[in-house]
């Protein structure tokens, strides 16, 4: 008799957010935030303005008592600023969670490079990428230059330009 071939209980493909989904929880919990959201979503959830001065660390959680501490990371001179702020962020940090989880907010100061802990860069801008060098350009193009069709060309030549600037320099 012929076996029946086992049926999958979902169909097509997952979401990406789903197939991570536990991981992400797993690494979020060990740092003491039920919620990932606060983690992943911290600019919309504080403000552009902060969370360009300022990251969430750790939520702790003290024995017996009500209410976690969330640790914020910032940098020594934004750090008066920050202090300032404290209670509206932990207002926007428990509407994120539904209720009063977070009791206090603690202010951990460090300089943005230099310390184990404390290298991270609090700005969130749009850092442009780093191209190839000017001469692993101008090589890969007189390589593609033989390629009669332009599109191709231009992708042979932008690809060799990677190719080239990756390898190391034969000196």
């Amino acid at each position: 008799m012929k076996q029946p071939r086992p049926t999958s209980k979902t169909r097509g493909f997952s979401r990406a957010v789903t197939l991570v989904q536990k991981r992400i929880r797993g690494a979020t919990e060990t740092r003491g935030f039920s919620q990932s959201r606060v983690l992943t979503h911290w600019a919309e959830i504080v403000g552009e303005a902060t969370a360009k001065i300022a990251h969430p660390v750790d939520v702790g959680y003290a024995k017996g008592g009500f209410g976690a501490t969330l640790t914020v990371l910032t940098s020594g001179a934004q750090a008066p600023m920050l202090e300032m702020q404290k209670e509206q962020i932990r207002e926007k940090v428990n509407a994120c969670y539904g209720y009063n989880a977070i009791a206090r907010i603690r202010i951990t100061q460090t300089a943005a490079t230099g310390f184990a802990e404390g290298q991270l860069a609090f700005d969130h801008g749009v850092k442009t990428p780093r191209g190839p060098k000017p001469e692993a350009r101008a090589a890969a193009e007189t390589l593609a230059k033989p390629v009669e069709n332009e599109d191709l060309r231009a992708a042979l030549a932008a690809l060799g330009a990677n190719v080239i600037s990756k390898r190391p320099s034969k000196t």
